[in-house]
């Protein structure tokens, strides 16, 4: 097995089939079914470890959207790292396991009053300003709160990442932040600093992209970052004390791919700011990160049940599973890679290339291209794709009203499930049936049947 792409525990017995934590997915499969995120505990806590003993002299933010729950909360929480958060949903698991709230960040280039008043009134630690508007709107709740609440600003720092368009952030054309070059985020500083009775500028933010495999891109985005530092000196006399360069650290999806060592960037990351803060006459800033694919990434593998095999002389091969696009979106979205494994026996037949799709009504419904399986993939088969602990479960949706799978912790032989599986009744408790509705209690009932058509013409033709 390629060791980087699966989670530290699997391993395959002699028969073929996978283990992870201890624990053959034969079994899991029969306990739990199919499909189901299989989340290696111990592999995610390890990968913790490293991202705090990597940066001991800094924050670590755990970014929530990755993968979250209130296990997974608490995890990260015992292992010393913070959390960043970017809507009240994901402030909600946090509240709901006592996260610490000065351990707390808040994302979100649209942040509702509600939410800031909520992230307010629990202590978030420290809030990212994204927008002009959002300054006076914070600077307002906490007013209206009585406290002083402290602020990263998040710059655009004009970095063109090597990954994605859609998940690429540091470049100028984007929604996120304030544009270094225009002179945005110099303003927005001189905002937040105007309303210091009410926001603590403690430092600023920046993040250039995702799955990206080399530092260059975070050495030229630490080395501008560190040049507004001294733009904010020698404007205002203040040296900020804190410097949050983002999270985006790559994983392997497939052999391809080669990951970067978590220590190694820490000690990249800290050299470049310590010699850029040197010629700049500056103190050295508290360096804070977010990782959230690089810890959950790795630490699960989705394990589907094969349910036709399809094959269209001279064109290719169809393997579908019992799930798809609902449960990872990645491959329609971002044109994603994956490796994909026989988990369920061996197999002595010569690999072929496939394509392992869904069972969704869309063409686009494919989980990986051009992966090679035995050629005696059959109806029954369990395959595994490795490297679905982030944005997976998070990005799944309810398409063709197919309920989202499980996320079962494995861990020393022993399972259980920490985000079960969604029902059909789930689904149904939201939906409201007119059937149900007594019509006396409509506006509708008291007006005439034609003046109820007259009023749908109406908004039809609207």
């Amino acid at each position: 097995m390629e060791d980087a792409l699966w989670p530290a525990s699997a391993a395959v017995d002699a028969d073929g089939v996978l283990r992870v934590g201890g624990l053959r997915v034969d079994a899991l499969a029969a306990e739990f079914a199919t499909p189901a995120y299989i989340l290696d505990t111990d592999d995610f806590r390890a990968r913790c470890r490293a991202w705090r003993l990597a940066f001991t002299d800094g924050d670590v933010y755990y970014a929530g959207k990755a993968l979250l729950s209130r296990s997974i909360a608490r995890w990260v929480a015992a292992e010393g790292l913070s959390l960043d958060v970017c809507t009240g949903g994901e402030l909600g698991v946090a509240e709901a396991v006592g996260f610490p709230p000065e351990r707390l960040l808040f994302h979100g280039n649209n942040k509702s009053i509600a939410e800031l008043r909520r992230a307010v009134a629990y202590g978030v630690g420290r809030i990212v300003v994204d927008s002009f508007v959002e300054i006076s709107r914070l600077a307002a709740v906490a007013a209206q709160a009585g406290v002083r609440q402290r602020v990263f600003v998040r710059v655009t720092p004009g970095v063109e990442a090597h990954t994605h368009h859609y998940v690429a952030t540091g470049q100028e054309d984007q929604k996120f932040g304030f544009s270094l070059a225009s002179g945005a985020a110099a303003e927005a500083i001189r905002r937040v600093l105007a309303a210091s009775d009410h926001l603590e500028l403690v430092g600023t933010h920046a993040h250039i992209g995702s799955q990206i495999f080399d530092t260059a891109g975070f050495g030229l985005a630490a080395h501008r970052m560190v040049g507004l530092l001294a733009v904010v000196r020698d404007a205002h006399g203040v040296e900020l004390p804190e410097l949050d360069l983002g999270g985006g650290l790559g994983i392997a999806y497939t052999g391809e791919d080669a990951p970067l060592d978590v220590a190694d960037v820490a000690d990249r990351l800290r050299t470049i700011v310590g010699k850029e803060c040197a010629a700049a006459g500056l103190a050295v800033p508290r360096l804070a990160v977010e990782p959230g694919r690089a810890i959950s990434g790795p630490s699960a593998i989705t394990l589907y049940e094969v349910g036709t095999v399809k094959e269209l002389p001279g064109l290719r091969t169809y393997v579908s599973v019992d799930g798809g696009m609902s449960d990872n979106i990645r491959t329609a979205l971002y044109d994603a890679r994956y490796a994909v494994r026989l988990v369920s026996r061996h197999s002595a037949a010569v690999p072929h290339v496939v394509t392992l799709v869904g069972k969704h009504c869309e063409s686009g419904d494919v989980i990986a291209h051009d992966v090679a399986l035995p050629g005696d993939i059959r109806p029954g088969d369990l395959v595994a794709v490795p490297a679905s602990g982030a944005y997976h479960r998070s990005m799944a949706s309810n398409y063709n009203h197919v309920p989202r799978p499980p996320v079962v912790a494995v861990r020393a032989g022993r399972a259980h499930v920490i985000v079960r599986r969604e029902t059909e009744a789930d689904l149904l408790r939201l939906d409201i049936d007119e059937a149900d509705i007594d019509e006396a209690d409509t506006p509708e009932a008291d007006v005439p049947a034609a003046g109820r058509d007259e009023d749908t013409m109406v908004r039809n033709a609207g």
